[in-house]
């Protein structure tokens, strides 16, 4: 029997897109590393290393006289001699990583003075005269929760992965448990409550808080890591480990090919007997 060949258009497209498939992962991935730094090295480094030309130019003449400074220095031209010096910086790009890293020593410093007694007691109290401000609170204490949330010091029971019955019983959905339900809820139900996250396809930042009894809800041996691509592909990605051999594994043919095999057998062997 002759096998049919596919066409150069066929073989192209189905090779086309199968490397597209494989290289597109790694090109998204770099491209949002790239726009994240680039986005750091404008907002972050570059007001710092603006900073930085200007104390240089300031500080500079005062410690080694203006007689030994460098030929783009003009005397009594602050502006000037900061473009001039900023021109030398811009012939090592890799200069302008000393703004982010000066970024960060800052954010350890301040890190480091607020985490202590007598800094949390300061920044308390700015925090409450900050929170005063109109239309600053309408914003910062929902901020603070979302960053607490993700940053905060406080652990959170946010690593158990369960089922609940939900959105109706025998309807199994994948959730989050967050922590222990409200007073409220744990007496209108009658027994220990939990509250659980469900999220939404494909965004899981947004979803459901459902209150479910405990011993309603099913753990599921699944990382989180694991459940947040099985929602955000719509379970099309699912660990391989729990993924059985479903029907549509099978093919269209296996069950019919199974019954007739089953049938067979059982007839052969009702008609020996």
């Amino acid at each position: 029997m002759r096998l049919k060949r596919d066409s150069f258009g066929s073989d192209f497209k189905r090779f086309f897109f199968r490397g597209l498939g494989i290289l597109l992962p790694s090109i998204v991935t770099l491209w949002i590393l790239w726009q994240a730094f680039s986005f750091l090295l404008k907002t972050v480094a570059g007001p710092i290393n603006r900073g930085i030309h200007w104390a240089f130019v300031w500080a500079a003449p005062r410690i080694v006289g203006e007689g030994g400074m460098p030929s783009w220095y003009m005397k009594g031209d602050a502006k000037g001699s900061v473009e001039g010096f900023r021109k030398v910086w811009a012939q090592y790009p890799a200069l302008d990583a000393i703004g982010l890293l000066v970024a960060m020593g800052l954010v350890y410093l301040i890190g480091m003075l607020l985490g202590g007694f007598f800094g949390r007691q300061v920044y308390s109290r700015v925090e409450a005269l900050i929170a005063r401000v109109p239309g600053f609170k309408q914003i910062y204490p929902h901020v603070k929760q979302v960053v607490d949330l993700i940053m905060g010091e406080k652990a959170m029971a946010f690593n158990r992965v369960v089922l609940v019955e939900w959105p109706r019983r025998e309807v199994w959905t994948l959730g989050f448990v967050t922590g222990n339900s409200l007073q409220g809820a744990r007496e209108a139900g009658g027994g220990e409550m939990v509250s659980v996250f469900v999220p939404t396809t494909p965004t899981p930042f947004t979803g459901f808080v459902v209150n479910v009894r405990a011993d309603d809800v099913k753990d599921m041996p699944l990382s989180m890591d694991e459940a947040l691509r099985f929602v955000i592909t719509a379970g099309v990605l699912t660990p391989e480990k729990d993924k059985p051999l479903s029907a549509l594994d099978r093919g269209p043919g296996a069950g019919s090919a199974s019954g007739s095999a089953s049938g067979s057998a059982s007839g052969s062997a009702s008609g020996s007997a």
